[in-house]
């Protein structure tokens, strides 16, 4: 391990390399780890509330959201190489910093674009946070305690979202929306505290320039292109604006490939995506989470707005996918070693595709059964799938680079949920807008009925809260959505598992 000895001071000393126990720093880093994975979907269970509370749009709904995500995601690659440079311990307690003072801030929030600004914030301090977290594992433990730190950090990556969920959904029985960020607060403090006094410190001892033009290209690409899928309800899926901003995201990016190769100091050099097993674990990783958290997104508003389940009940009803998941994740690397990555990764795949058609498949009036036969096979294919991709792209790259390896990881995660809370909430708002009805209203006067209906049109939520024959043509149209949100991510795991199949070398079958 390299301690260079001007990393600490600053930030209080760090352990030295005698006294590192690999089981404590494996348990901080992955609670710092669920701390900032829990943030991506634990407001999920608090959108109606907040809709309520700020009078928030569907299209600002899935902002509030999404600009987590697309800051955390658009800034890991930075952030790892960052980390690499300066320290991964150092930006581990500066990104938990950010992540806590920003939170505390939203708690003050008053209106839905605050709201998004502060989360854009808050996804600035995770970016720094995750690649540290798996960084510190690959870089510090020898080959056996690694391969079991990076089981147990993919099984936390994942379980962390449905945690985030419970305990949000705990919080809203008793408290605002606001207590989800209190929620934050208290985890990037605990996450702080044990940083200091257990995880040591680590860098690449010979960094090279940081690429920050690479980082500016890539950075305005993603953004520009999950703009434009977010705002297709409002301008139409098949606008100029639309099609010009994906068109004109998709250039950028193109361009920042192009500017990668012939760069000497690479933020992200595209050509380790030659290593098959890289290319296929990010695509795979991408995919799960595309699929993951576009479900948990649509799923969590039908709970509470179709169903009217409370929080709790529907944080609960997501339960049973951990459930399956984290036993998958620990069960993962014995399968591999027993049948090859391949065959687990296609089959977990092949088991998300599954769940979610069965999800899929629910409507006003589905018993919560359906929802359970759902879960299991999409907890189960999760876990199984996560590990060994993840395993992948770690292990092409030197210890040197962990910080990116990690960030490539990390990153095709956080895009990967991204846009699939973009997709999956772009649809849904387009269908549901263009499916609900205004019901026939006799005791009411026309042009009453009439200004309901447009803010019934504008967010189910506020539908759902009118009640009475508004409330039902809402959820019809919500559900209309649900159903090509969730068929799209089957599809799209289903396509990745085919791939995945013909592309992972048969040496990894």
């Amino acid at each position: 391990m390299n301690t260079p000895a001007n990393l600490s001071p600053a930030i209080g000393p760090a352990p030295s390399g005698d006294s590192v126990n690999p089981r404590a720093v494996t348990a901080v880093v992955c609670l710092a780890l669920a701390a900032v994975v829990a943030a991506m979907s634990s407001l999920n269970v608090a959108l109606p509330d907040i809709a309520r509370s700020t009078h928030a749009s569907g299209t600002q709904l899935t902002w509030i959201i999404d600009s987590y995500s697309l800051f955390f995601a658009a800034l890991l690659l930075p952030a790892g190489a960052l980390g690499d440079r300066f320290g991964r311990r150092r930006m581990l307690l500066i990104g938990l910093g950010i992540f806590g003072l920003g939170s505390a801030v939203a708690m003050t929030a008053q209106n839905a674009h605050q709201l998004i600004a502060l989360r854009g914030v808050i996804g600035v301090g995770a970016a720094l946070v995750m690649p540290a977290t798996l960084s510190t594992i690959t870089g510090t433990f020898d080959a056996a305690e690694r391969a079991k730190g990076v089981s147990i950090w993919a099984g936390v990556a994942g379980a962390s979202a449905i945690v985030g969920v419970l305990a949000s959904g705990t919080l809203l029985e008793f408290w605002s929306w606001r207590s989800v960020f209190a929620l934050n607060v208290v985890l990037a403090v605990a996450a702080i505290i044990g940083t200091v006094r257990i995880v040591p410190e680590s860098a690449d001892p010979s960094p090279g320039r940081l690429d920050v033009t690479g980082a500016s290209i890539a950075v305005i690409g993603l953004f520009v292109t999950v703009y434009s899928i977010i705002e297709a309800p409002a301008h139409g899926w098949t606008s100029a604006q639309t099609l010009g901003g994906v068109a004109l995201g998709a250039l950028i990016l193109g361009a920042f490939v192009r500017f990668e190769l012939r760069s000497k100091n690479p933020m992200l050099d595209p050509r380790i995506f030659r290593h098959r097993g890289l290319s296929v674990g990010s695509l795979s990783i991408f995919v799960q989470f595309f699929a993951f958290f576009g479900f948990i997104f649509v799923v969590l508003q039908y709970l509470q707005l179709v169903r009217g389940d409370s929080p709790l009940v529907s944080a609960l009803s997501m339960l049973p996918m951990a459930v399956t998941l984290m036993p998958a994740a620990r069960l993962a690397p014995r399968l591999v070693g027993r049948v090859g990555t391949r065959t687990v990764c296609v089959s977990g795949l092949l088991l998300v595709a599954a769940g979610l058609f069965v999800l899929a498949q629910v409507d006003v009036t589905r018993s919560y059964w359906l929802i359970l036969a759902g879960l299991l096979p999409l907890g189960a294919g999760m876990g199984a799938a996560m590990t060994p991709a993840t395993t992948a792209i770690t292990e092409a790259l030197p210890a040197s680079q962990q910080g990116v390896g990690s960030a490539v990881n990390d990153q095709t995660r956080e895009l990967g949920g991204a846009l699939g809370i973009a997709v999956d909430g772009s649809v849904l708002s387009s269908i549901y807008r263009n499916n609900f009805t205004v019901p026939a209203m006799s005791d009411v006067p026309q042009g009453a009925v009439a200004n309901l209906a447009a803010k019934a049109e504008e967010s189910f939520a506020i539908a759902a809260h009118l009640g009475g024959p508004i409330a039902q043509a809402g959820a019809n149209a919500f559900v209309d959505g649900l159903h090509v949100a969730l068929l799209i991510c089957s599809g799209a795991a289903l396509t990745v598992a085919v791939l995945v199949r013909l592309l992972l070398p048969k040496s990894q079958s």
